[in-house]
């Protein structure tokens, strides 16, 4: 497994390995002991899997204070833009935000460390989206970010009126009204 660096400290970018034949492929998708030898050192808890048609927009999330959550997160069908922000106050990269293309080709995988907004828009008809996290869920300490926010100005790769949006990501606040939870 290959580990790249990102522009943001502590968000990293895995690409596995993969073997492919005639017959399809194979690859690790995780190896904690490969991780930890690397120095990555999460306990994950639980994994989540979503189906979602082209357009869906779910985003931006996270959870506040200590029930943030980190997340490993990968695209097993289909192609995503997924998209991080930065919301940790002491980090010279707070407010940035980063993207990354997922797909059930190049197989790689973004660790999201906690204290980071995470989303993702479905490019390809439809993407099944798999990602692993180290807390629990913890509803009422669930947040997010408007995915139009002016100030952090992310390109989604597709016209607004082809985003698809649950009505609970329509009513989340601007980044400013974030800027103290981390």
């Amino acid at each position: 497994m290959k580990v790249i660096e990102t522009s943001i400290p502590d968000l990293l970018v895995l690409e596995p390995k993969i073997w492919s034949d005639d017959r399809g492929y194979f690859f690790e998708s995780y190896n904690e002991e490969k991780l930890r030898s690397l120095g990555i050192h999460y306990h994950w808890i639980q994994d989540n899997e979503a189906l979602s048609s082209k357009g869906v927009l779910r985003g931006l999330h996270f959870q506040k204070g200590e029930h943030s959550q980190a997340k490993l997160v990968r695209v097993i069908k289909g192609e995503v833009l997924d998209v991080v922000v930065d919301l940790r106050n002491e980090s010279k990269t707070f407010g940035k935000t980063f993207s990354l293309l997922l797909n059930g080709i190049n197989k790689k995988q973004l660790l999201v460390p906690r204290g980071f907004a995470h989303g993702y828009i479905v490019l390809s008809e439809k993407a099944i989206f798999s990602y692993k996290v180290d807390n629990n869920y913890a509803p009422e300490h669930d947040s997010g970010i408007r995915y139009d926010d002016k100030q952090l100005d992310i390109d989604w790769l597709l016209p607004k009126e082809e985003i698809i949006l649950s009505s609970k990501d329509t009513e989340l606040p601007f980044f400013d009204a974030s800027k103290s939870y981390f």
